[in-house]
């Protein structure tokens, strides 16, 4: 009877493109397609809610499945986004080279059901807004820099150099009132301000990394270090094969958040005393500088993971 229970659980691979859903139910082997609109999304919860399913896996497509995702997170249903590299790799270990969408929905299914991976809450309104708000920042930072970029090569050319300037004065606009949004979205919310403010108490982290943590890694202070590193893709992996090991290497991950701890690590070594020393003892026994940033951004997010967990504001181990 368990057995049967257990072969009742289904693994759905959903396959996003800018205008369609291509679906695949494994292992039934049954497969659809579905306009990616407020219509298809809903027939896609109704249908889904009708089975008993292990996991629902959607490939990450640069913001394609927000809509998809959300709708199944809403419904309660096992969703869950898997990296489209390691989808990819799986299928060609399977030997599967061909590109077409419901092979694609197929495969993602088999990966969800070989790798299983870790069902979490998806985060609510107000920090995927907190995201969003924060990811516009980004881009507006981004422009401003390109902009000035343009000013440094036309320096001789004065109308061009009046134009480039109106444009950096209304970004510079733009981002003020953006910072004031997001400072008015975070003081809104007690546990926000709480959080904010514990995060802040380390030596390195400002309000903006402490923010951005807060939004793209709502999970903090619920997991372990070591599940906090991968998240962030701070813990090392290495090449092997046989006897051959080669070096070991950080990557995949949320990279805003790894972009932001490797900024908090460049200050934290000059003003924090627990990780400057612990700066110090690892170039004392010959790492190099990128292998020391490495490791203390690494050792920065365990003690952010434990702060939220712990509810108690950094207090330095050294005297």
């Amino acid at each position: 009877m368990a057995a049967t229970a257990q072969h009742r659980k289904l693994f759905v691979g959903i396959d996003v493109s800018k205008d369609t859903l291509d679906v695949h139910i494994h292992p039934q082997g049954e497969s659809f397609r579905l306009a990616r609109d407020g219509d298809g999304v809903e027939q896609l919860v109704q249908r889904l809610t009708e089975l008993e399913l292990a996991a629902i896996a959607v490939e990450a497509t640069g913001g394609f499945e927000g809509m998809v995702v959300a709708a199944l997170g809403a419904a309660g249903l096992p969703v869950v986004v898997v990296n489209p590299k390691q989808v990819h790799n799986y299928a060609k270990a399977l030997g599967l080279n061909a590109k077409t969408d419901p092979l694609d929905a197929s495969v993602i299914a088999r990966f969800a059901e070989a790798v299983k991976p870790e069902i979490r809450p998806l985060p609510d309104e107000e920090t995927v807004f907190l995201a969003e708000l924060l990811a516009r920042r980004r881009q507006i930072v981004q422009m401003i820099t390109a902009e000035k970029n343009r000013a440094f090569r036309v320096a001789t050319n004065t109308g061009l150099q009046k134009s480039i300037g109106r444009v950096i004065d209304a970004l510079d606009r733009e981002l003020a009132r953006l910072d004031d949004d997001i400072d008015r979205t975070v003081k809104g919310s007690p546990l926000w301000r709480e959080n904010e403010d514990l995060l802040a108490s380390v030596p390195g982290i400002g309000k903006l990394i402490a923010r951005t943590l807060l939004a793209e890694m709502p999970e903090l202070g619920h997991i372990t270090g070591k599940q906090a590193a991968a998240l962030a893709g701070l813990a090392p992996w290495t090449r092997q094969s046989g006897q051959w090991r080669g070096k070991a290497f950080i990557g995949g991950g949320r990279a805003v958040c790894r972009s932001m701890l490797f900024l908090a690590a460049m200050v934290a070594v000059r003003h924090n005393p627990d990780l400057k020393a612990f700066s110090l003892r690892l170039l004392n026994a010959g790492k190099s500088k990128k292998t020391v940033l490495i490791a203390v951004a690494r050792k920065l997010l365990t003690i952010l993971n434990a702060i939220l967990r712990d509810r108690t504001p950094w207090a330095p181990r050294i005297a």
